[in-house]
């Protein structure tokens, strides 16, 4: 039998007892209804009397179906989807989320945006051979359900990816997907080869930029971007929707940033992916940093902190309080240093806690919290609790603002040690950066013991590199008339083993700054980072730049990198 609309006097006591609806307001859309004719659900909507969800909860109550408020799509298993089709379901907004069993045998029940649409049940019954249940939810929820339960069921694709493509995962070459949806396979097979591929090639970041005619995707390997594969630009919605399904990212929003975050398991390993969207001119473009989850934190030496640095960095980490901070741009390390010191302390007799955004390396045995800024969950407030929590050392992720640098350092001054990063390009701008954010130049004389400046360099790769002759240039740049008896200068080449790059991996350049009472002295009285510079240099510290060219003598590097990666140094 057909469902239809009973009279309207029925459904209008049924929004009176389920809803906020008032007598009055009734009453006007009766008028209304009888004066000019309609569907009184319409009467309301339009006039702001109700809400659209509300009027199909109470038609549903009328109609004895029932009517879910929070469809929850991980709770539907992906298998009873199979052999219907998505487009189907998108358009038709229907989804199955359970079979249950009758007496005259299995029943699929399906959830529907549209009880009325009788078709549903006629086709999904010759689709799969059962009788057919309805629910009802909101348009909203059913098509999200749609997109998270079709992504689940692909393949089992975010948990298991390494089988399927580890034979082929060429993509030199222009994959097939032009006239392909966010639904189909090409697509599919795209992204999971892209991801795999960046995995393979310890990529930190995979970026997808839309152009007029095309997109391109790029790795980020070593602190580099370069090409991968382009694209025309037919494919790009396709590919997108695809990565921010996975992302659990609103596929329909096109006009604003949005984060998520995907976690799947490559060949063993457990890797968290963050992503980023933002609208641009040609398209969204997005960015995936991959973190790889290994469980295993690298010690300051495997780092690339000579022996001499990992003493005296010891020796600090030992100290009761005070604070040390780890500056550099972003992408230098900082948080690799923080995390091999903080495994180092790590024991049971202390209470070790860190506040970071976002948790880069879980610790066992170490309390983490990871800052969330929609429900005001900041840095300071964090600060706060954590003084309340009886600790003995603390990590605070990032110093970005008076409020957080002042508990910090009042944290530092009150018997505990506080572990830190700041954003300046070398130690000796520390303390002109606290200043200028407001905090009083004795307090930062008081509680800082000392500042480890770093970048990133990369390492030339060893099966391809070339003894190099530096020209005079080089030699003007290294600081020297002729390379030390011993030491080799390599250039970069590039073999299959390196991509081609002619680097493999990275290693820490440093400086390593101690604050003595002199430094102190000069910090209370405002003295600009080159005093304080000179002051440190003539106590004993090394320049970045100096670090960096005794690696290049060393073999590590080359003259190039050093240039790229310390080109503001002096």
């Amino acid at each position: 039998m057909a469902l239809q609309y009973t009279p309207a006097p029925k459904l209008g006591q049924i929004l009176l007892k389920h809803t906020s609806l008032q007598d009055d307001q009734l009453d006007e859309a009766l008028r209304i209804q009888e004066k000019e004719g309609g569907l009184l659900g319409d009467i309301l909507i339009r006039r702001n009397m109700i809400m659209p969800h509300e009027i199909m909860r109470a038609l549903c109550i009328q109609l004895g179906i029932p009517f879910i408020e929070d469809l929850k799509p991980a709770d539907i298993d992906p298998k009873l989807v199979s052999g219907i089709p998505i487009n189907y379901c998108k358009v038709k907004e229907v989804i199955p989320i359970a079979k249950e069993t009758t007496g005259s045998g299995e029943r699929l029940v399906v959830c529907v945006a549209d009880p009325f649409n009788e078709s549903i049940i006629d086709d999904l019954q010759v689709l799969t051979g059962m009788a057919v249940r309805i629910c009802v939810s909101t348009t909203m929820r059913v098509q999200d359900a749609i997109n998270r339960v079709y992504e689940r069921n692909t393949d089992n694709m975010v948990g298991e990816i390494e089988g399927e493509f580890e034979e082929n995962m060429d993509l030199e070459g222009p994959i097939d997907i032009l006239e392909a949806t966010e639904d189909d396979a090409p697509v599919i097979k795209f992204v999971n080869s892209l991801l795999f591929r960046a995995v393979k090639e310890n990529a930190s970041d995979i970026h997808i930029e839309p152009f007029e005619k095309e997109f391109v995707t790029r790795f980020r390997v070593d602190g580099v971007l370069y090409d991968v594969i382009r694209q025309p630009k037919r494919a790009h919605a396709a590919i997108s929707s695809r990565i921010k399904v996975m992302g659990q990212l609103d596929i329909a929003e096109k006009r604003l940033p949005q984060d998520g975050r995907i976690k799947i398991k490559i060949a063993g390993k457990d890797i968290d992916i963050r992503l980023s969207t933002v609208p641009a001119a040609h398209g969204e473009r997005l960015v995936m940093r991959i973190l790889q989850q290994t469980g295993t934190i690298m010690g300051l030496e495997a780092l690339g902190f000579p022996l001499k640095s990992t003493e005296v960095i010891d020796n600090l980490i030992s100290k009761k309080y005070g604070m040390i901070l780890v500056t550099g741009p972003t992408g230098s390390g900082k948080s690799s240093t923080l995390a091999a010191c903080l495994s180092k302390l790590n024991a049971p007799e202390r209470n070790i806690m860190t506040v970071e955004d976002p948790v880069e390396y879980q610790i066992h045995g170490i309390n983490q919290v990871q800052i969330n800024t929609k429900i005001e969950l900041t840095f300071a407030r964090v600060l706060r609790a954590f003084l309340r929590q009886n600790p003995d050392i603390i990590m605070v992720g990032e110093i970005r603002d008076r409020e957080t640098a002042e508990i910090a350092i009042n944290a530092s001054l009150t018997g505990h040690l506080v572990l830190s990063t700041l954003h300046t390009n070398d130690a000796p701008g520390v303390s002109t950066r606290l200043t200028d954010m407001g905090v009083e130049p004795f307090l930062v004389a008081s509680s800082l013991l000392g500042v480890i400046a770093q970048r990133l360099i990369r390492r030339v790769c060893t099966k391809c590199r070339v003894p190099h002759v530096p020209s005079e240039f080089e030699m003007i740049e290294l600081g020297m008339k002729k390379i030390p008896e011993g030491s080799t200068i390599f250039k970069a080449v590039g073999c299959p083993s390196c991509s081609h790059s002619g680097y493999s991996g990275r290693t820490v350049s440093h400086e390593l700054m101690l604050i003595d009472d002199n430094l102190r002295s000069l910090i209370v009285k405002r003295a600009d980072g080159g005093q304080i510079k000179k002051a440190a240099v003539a106590a004993g510290m090394r320049t970045l730049r100096e670090d960096a060219i005794s690696k290049v003598l060393a073999g590590v590097t080359t003259v190039e990198e050093l240039l790229r990666a310390t080109h503001a140094e002096e």
